[in-house]
């Protein structure tokens, strides 16, 4: 605590105080519910239980309106509350091939098993803001569903290209090869491909965004094609020591997405296309594209490219700068109390310029004489 700051614990109190009452808003309004953030607001809770890494949308709910809509914020408040959680076990992988899907679209085919399935999206809205639903009870009623259609399994599009041996092959990992896990340990570098999509899809999702926007525009050799998107459920199992099987703990919802990229090869690899790929929480579909051409950018030195310094390729570059927790709590620690350093500075600041005076009046007398 600095010992110049008078009264500052009471000051502080205030200030949690006037915090409450802003976040509450006007008392004549209705106050919003974690249920209806949850289920109205649900892009939003996707994206902070992605950044923050839990699974849970009642408590990426509740943060969110504790955060006031300060998403960073909202991704602190679950990440921190995560780490007072313990820890029974992990999961078997999950198996994305199994997924449900709510919707699955591919930019590569248009006539590919199952189908091109559009699900919720905005991608064929207008932009145009809907004044009906300002008029609260009054919104323009939803058509009639459908019954649901139970979506089979399906096929991943980039198996029709492995068909032709067009598409670099994906070989899984070794059951006993256990990636690191960025929630429990710091990230090293140089980081494998496990740790960099973990960051990546922990990492602040306008920041991806931005530097999967770079690869487009050239900062990269790469040229993108989703190959497949996919939303839907898919189930999470654990292994029960005790019963020597795996079983069904729940369901997620997550959004996968596999782009094919252009590869026109390199001293180690023949022609062909290359893959990126994005796993993420929930319908966070700008999120797993982005974070899929940034990986493929990332993957430069396994393929045998030449390093042609695009921010997007620097590993450390961008892993150590798209955590947005970090880089907030760099950045607003400046605004905190720095009377001190401040002092220091400042007087370093006054003897310079003493001194340059100094100096200049002397080199003046000497020209003068």
């Amino acid at each position: 605590m600095y010992v110049a700051v008078k009264g500052g614990e009471k000051a502080i109190d205030n200030a949690h105080d006037w915090l409450a009452e802003e976040r509450r808003g006007a008392p004549d309004v209705a106050e919003l519910s974690v249920a209806q953030i949850r289920e109205q607001l649900a892009l939003a809770v996707n994206r902070v239980m992605t950044e923050g890494s839990l699974y849970d949308p009642d408590l990426a709910a509740l943060a969110i309106k504790q955060a006031r809509g300060d998403l960073i914020e909202a991704i602190f408040l679950i990440r921190a509350y995560r780490t007072t959680l313990p820890r029974f076990g992990y999961s078997v992988p999950v198996e994305t091939g199994e997924m449900a899907c709510d919707r699955r679209i591919s930019a590569t085919f248009k006539d590919v098993p199952g189908g091109q399935v559009l699900g919720p999206t905005f991608d064929y809205t207008h932009r145009l803001l809907d004044f009906a639903l300002e008029a609260e009870g009054l919104e323009r009623s939803a058509p009639e569903a459908a019954e649901a259609e139970a979506h089979p399994v399906m096929p991943r599009v980039t198996e029709f290209l492995n068909k032709e041996g067009l598409i670099q092959h994906e070989p899984r990992p070794a059951v006993e090869s256990v990636p690191g896990d960025l929630t429990r340990e710091p990230l090293q570098l140089p980081a494998d491909r496990a740790l960099r999509l973990q960051a990546l899809s922990r990492g602040d999702e306008g920041f991806v965004l931005s530097m999967a926007y770079s690869t487009q525009r050239g900062y990269a050799k790469n040229h993108p094609f989703v190959g497949e998107l996919r939303i839907g459920s898919v189930a999470v199992e654990m292994e029960i020591p005790e019963l020597g099987f795996a079983v069904e703990m729940g369901e997620v919802v997550l959004t996968e997405c596999e782009t094919v990229n252009q590869f026109t090869g390199s001293r180690t690899e023949p022609p062909q296309f290359t893959r990126g790929y994005g796993l993420t929480f929930g319908q966070t579909e700008r999120k797993a594209i982005s974070m899929a051409l940034v990986d493929r950018a990332m993957r430069w030195q396994e393929l045998g490219e030449d390093d042609k310094g695009a921010p997007a390729q620097d590993e450390e570059f961008v892993l150590y700068h798209c955590d947005n927790i970090q880089a907030t709590g760099f950045l607003e620690h400046i605004k905190l109390p720095h009377y001190v350093d401040f002092q220091s500075e400042l007087e370093l600041v006054r003897r310079l310029r003493r001194e340059a005076e100094a100096s200049g009046q002397a080199a003046r007398q000497e020209a003068a004489e």
